[in-house]
Parts: C-alpha cells; structure tokens; sequence
C-alpha cells in the first residue's frame, strides 16, 4: 500500500505528466534530428568526400563462400567502420543541434528572468524577488551608515 500511495503523491505531484511531455517532445525531437542528420548534412558531407556512402564502407575480414549452385554457405564476415562513422558523425550533429537548442532557450529564460528589461514579461515570483533583493540592499546600507557614525 505504501508503494501505491508514493506512486499516487508522484503522479500528482506532476513529475510523471512533465516526464511525459519531455518524452513525447523527446521522440518528436529526434525525428528532426534524424531528418537533419540524414536528409540535410550527410548529403553535402557524401558530395564533398567524393560520393562516399558511408553505409558502405567495411573491413571483410573472410568473403561468403557460395557453393556450386550460388547459395551462400557461409556468410561474409565484416568490420562496418562506415556505420560507425555515420553515428558518430549523427552523434555530433545532434550534440551541437541540443546545444544550439539549450543555449537559445537560455537566453530566453535569462531575459525573462531580468526584472529590468521590460520587453519581456517578468514572471511574478521572480519580479518580488527582485524587489526584495532591492529592499535588502538599501536596508543593508542604512545599517551600514548608522554603524559608521
């Protein structure tokens, strides 16, 4: 029973809604990525090294063996260093699109965080904090002159 009533205080808590959302947003996320990735930067890359497939690049280390007929006995055996080319090459360009995504939403957040920059609203909580901010300061340098003198 302990364990239902921590399931229900976490699920109303929202933590298990806002996990939702950043998974849904997550998987949509990645599909523009994938798309950007495969569909927009790899082709200019393939251009620019010749037309170089990645895909198709491997190590045999010991070719089929068919038999008379042309079945396949054995299998190929291959290093495919091309793949990990391509997720490395997929690893970064999504590392540098989060990155770009992350430090924009930054600098959105900074700005509305500002309680002097008045194009964007303040959020209420953090337009008191900075009022009470202000009020400390000048308290703290009236006490500063009474202790003075």
């Amino acid at each position: 029973m302990k364990l239902l009533k921590e399931f229900k205080e976490f699920a109303v808590k929202g933590n298990m809604m806002d996990m939702a959302v950043g998974i849904i947003i997550g998987g949509a996320f990645n599909k523009v990525i994938d798309l950007l990735a495969k569909q927009v930067i790899l082709p200019p890359l393939s251009l620019l090294s010749d037309g170089v497939n990645f895909q198709d690049k491997k190590l045999v280390l010991r070719d089929a063996i068919t038999d008379a007929t042309g079945a396949i006995t054995t299998s190929e055996v291959t290093i495919a260093y091309g793949a990990l080319i391509e997720v490395f090459l997929d690893f970064i360009i999504i590392g540098f699109t989060v990155f770009i995504v992350v430090k924009s939403m930054n600098r959105l957040r900074s700005k509305a965080q500002d309680a002097k920059d008045t194009t964007v609203v303040t959020p209420k909580d953090v337009e008191l904090l900075a009022q009470l901010k202000e009020l400390m300061e000048e308290q703290n340098t009236i006490l500063k002159t009474k202790i003075s003198k």
